[in-house]
């Protein structure tokens, strides 16, 4: 029996060491298994970061690409058609809008959608030949047939006008002053031989005309050709040079130049009280573009900028540098005493206005409009909805445009049908951004519209102020067709040389001004308005020049 008993312990006791095996066995299993486990999920969780962060790259960089094919492969317009009128509509899930803004917005949308913009009707003419102008010089070329007999009479004539070209041709000016002197005067001459001095009673003399550059051969037609040349068409100095030689007239390089800058100077008075006018008016438009010039220190080119100030209502254009600069000063100090509606682009160096006392900044609708367009690639749903809702504000404008409305009228159309779209679309921003990708197009867009959307809006309230800054782009274009044609400016002189001429040629565009004939009258009469300080510059500007001359208008096909 106690042999029994004591088998039975010893296998208890086995059983009991062989279980304490097996349970640190386990627990050595399950601490191997969780560090596994934990590390597996630790990475798992980093795998699956990193893929969402490779897939969030890849498709910007998709995004990227396709905009890239947009812009130098595909159509450059930026007008938007919606594929189904009825696919888009307003939602206001979500939103915190109120009961009577939801009334408001669909009853613009009713009005808006329901409007047919007025056509004028024009009857399909059969495509013509336009006739020679009668004002061109005729050339008569007159052909006989040949083997007439002397019983053959003229019963008629056939007329075929060909247009032909002449190069420019360069001619001289020859100004003649016919000296006269009393008889008695004429008689002692004749005696006594050549007096030594000449007498202003007794000898008379036509006074020489002003001409533009003192001591300088050049006229004003021939300054205002070269002007025109530079920054109307574009071309160099060199091809000018190249151009003139061809008629037989060789003009050294620096001759040009000084002509250039005379002419400018000439001019410099006519563009500050350009700059005083503008300035001086209460809706202005503002913006800056790139123009390159050469660093004589460092012997390359640098970014330097010009400015632009537009005021919209006399329709009137100045460009300003600063030494290249485009920092917040060079805007502060150009417009330290303005006072009125200021609309800009989103550059921040503007902002500062939103706290100056007596000055209203606007923004520009059509910049917001580009960046959504820039983002169909990448959120189809999100940029056509954006579009179809910007659109809808321009489509006021065509209502009022089409009524001939004025500008108080305008401003309660945009009271009535724009504010209550633009406040539902600065909800939907709010609420659609946390859906848009970080970093991406459309995110960019939407931070861009709703950090201005103020500015944005502030449109509505008064019918002058216009819902984007087109107009000055339009002005700005011809420098940046100049930037292709003749490169750079020389140094800053040269810089500021060219705003001068942007200015005023900018300005004979808006006033439909034929450049060549108001340079050519300026250039003829600007020496006596700069030597008279009671004649007033401002007659010379193109707006009120043209009101005292007959001209042709700005040609229309220019950039």
């Amino acid at each position: 029996m106690s042999d029994f008993s004591t088998d039975n312990n010893l296998l208890v006791q086995e059983l009991l060491q062989e279980r304490d095996e097996l349970f640190q066995k386990l627990c050595r299993l399950q601490k191997i298994n969780e560090d596994t486990l934990g590390g597996l999920e630790a990475q798992n969780k980093e795998l699956s970061s990193e893929v969402a962060q490779k897939d969030q790259e890849i498709k910007k960089l998709t995004d990227q690409l396709a905009w890239f094919r947009q812009k130098y492969f595909s159509k450059s317009s930026e007008k938007f058609i919606k594929e189904d009128p009825n696919q888009r509509k307003l939602d206001f899930d979500g939103l915190e809008i109120l009961p009577e803004e939801v009334t408001a917005v669909k009853e613009a949308d009713k009005q808006i959608a329901e409007y047919e913009r007025r056509k004028v009707v024009r009857e399909k003419k059969k495509p013509v030949r336009l006739p020679i102008p009668e004002g061109l010089r005729r050339e008569i070329e007159v052909i006989e047939p040949e083997g007439l007999q002397a019983d053959w009479v003229r019963i008629g004539v056939e007329v075929t006008e060909i247009l032909e070209h002449k190069p420019g041709e360069l001619y001289v000016r020859r100004i003649e002053r016919p000296k006269y002197a009393v008889k008695q005067a004429v008689n002692e001459v004749s005696v006594t031989g050549q007096p030594e001095q000449e007498d202003s009673s007794t000898i008379a003399v036509a006074a020489m005309p002003l001409l533009p550059l003192p001591r300088s051969n050049a006229g004003p037609s021939l300054l205002a050709e070269l002007m025109m040349n530079k920054y109307y068409f574009h071309l160099p100095f060199y091809r000018q040079i190249a151009m003139l030689k061809m008629t037989g007239f060789h003009l050294p390089q620096s001759t040009l130049n000084g002509w250039f800058q005379g002419s400018s100077d000439l001019l410099r008075a006519l563009y500050l009280r350009l700059k005083d006018i503008v300035l001086a008016s209460d809706y202005i438009q503002v913006d800056e573009s790139t123009v390159p010039v050469i660093d004589n220190e460092k012997h390359k080119t640098r970014k330097a900028y010009l400015w632009m100030v537009r005021s919209v209502m006399d329709d009137l254009v100045f460009f300003h540098y600063d030494k290249g600069s485009r920092s917040q000063k060079v805007v502060v100090d150009l417009l330290k005493d303005f006072k009125g509606a200021i609309q800009t682009d989103g550059y921040s160096a503007y902002s500062i206005y939103e706290r100056k006392k007596g000055v209203l900044l606007l923004s520009c609708w059509a910049h917001s409009r580009r960046k959504f367009h820039e983002s169909l690639q990448e959120d189809k749903n999100g940029a056509e909805y954006a579009l179809e809702q910007i659109g809808k504000l321009y489509k006021v404008e065509q209502m009022a445009d089409d009524q001939d409305l004025d500008f108080e009228q305008r401003s309660e159309l945009r009271k009535r049908l724009a504010y209550p779209i633009m406040r539902a679309f600065e909800k939907w921003i709010v609420a659609y951004h946390p859906k848009a990708i970080p970093g991406g197009r459309m995110s960019k867009a939407l931070s861009y519209t709703y950090n201005l959307f103020e500015r944005l809006s502030r449109y509505h309230l008064d019918g002058r102020y216009l819902p984007d800054t087109n107009l000055a782009e339009n002005a700005i274009r011809p420098l940046a067709v100049g930037r292709k044609g003749y490169l750079f400016c020389g140094n800053h002189d040269a810089a500021e040389n060219a705003a001068i001429m942007y200015s005023l040629l900018g300005c004979c565009k808006a006033s439909d001004v034929n450049p060549r004939e108001w340079l050519t009258d300026v250039f003829s009469k600007i020496a006596s308005y700069n030597a008279n300080y009671n004649l007033d510059l401002s007659d010379l500007l193109p707006h009120i020049w043209k009101k005292s001359n007959k001209c042709q208008g700005f040609p229309k096909d220019s950039d």
